[in-house]
């Protein structure tokens, strides 16, 4: 049998990998309330499974990440609505194309603003774990 000793830099790597696990369920679960009435059940289900199965087997500071993914929407949002605010007209093969869109700069904000807190707990978090250690 081998003995294999973790370095601090494998670790390290690890927690990132179960951050960005927890960032796609933040993400799953937001995008899943968006879209509550057509398949938000489905993407919120999803969701609750992974996220048991990484509160099983994950690193918990990790848990973070969700929080950075609910931004991955906010973000989405604002990128739909770049054009705005106001109307929008698109050239099509049979015309025009026009739609109402509204500032991109609230889902910006809030997006960054998610997505920043997320990522500086699981930091502040993860600098803590490794003063115990």
């Amino acid at each position: 049998m081998q003995n294999r000793t973790v370095s601090v830099e494998d670790r390290r790597g690890s927690e990132w990998g179960w951050f960005l696990a927890w960032l796609v369920v933040g993400g799953c679960l937001a995008l899943g309330l968006a879209a509550l009435p057509s398949v938000g059940v489905v993407l919120i289900v999803l969701a609750a499974v992974a996220a048991v199965l990484l509160l099983r087997k994950g690193h918990r500071t990790a848990v973070v990440g969700s929080l950075a993914g609910l931004a991955l929407p906010l973000f989405y949002l604002a990128y739909l609505n770049r054009g705005g605010p106001g109307t929008v007209c698109h050239s099509t093969v049979g015309g025009q194309s026009c739609t109402d869109e509204y500032t991109p700069v609230p889902f910006l904000a809030g997006g960054a603003l998610l997505f920043a807190a997320g990522f500086l707990v699981f930091l502040l978090l993860d600098r803590r774990h490794r003063g115990t250690h």
